[in-house]
């Protein structure tokens, strides 16, 4: 299975979401200039569907 969660933090990056700090286990807590909030990104994402709910809630079309 793919790892999908080093490509989704650069897409990320490359659209000036910023990381915030860790949450609990391996979560992350990262904030969205486009839609003002903050989002979860979980340290190991196996399904392309969390891949991209997490695009969702940054603000960022599907890419997986």
């Amino acid at each position: 299975m793919a790892d999908y969660t080093p490509d989704l933090k650069q897409l990320l990056n490359a659209v000036g979401c910023t990381f915030v700090r860790y949450g609990k286990g391996d979560h992350e807590i990262w904030f969205s200039p486009i839609t003002q909030r903050r989002f979860v990104v979980d340290g190991s994402i196996l399904s392309r569907h969390t891949a991209n709910g997490v695009l969702k809630q940054a603000g960022l079309p599907k890419h997986f």
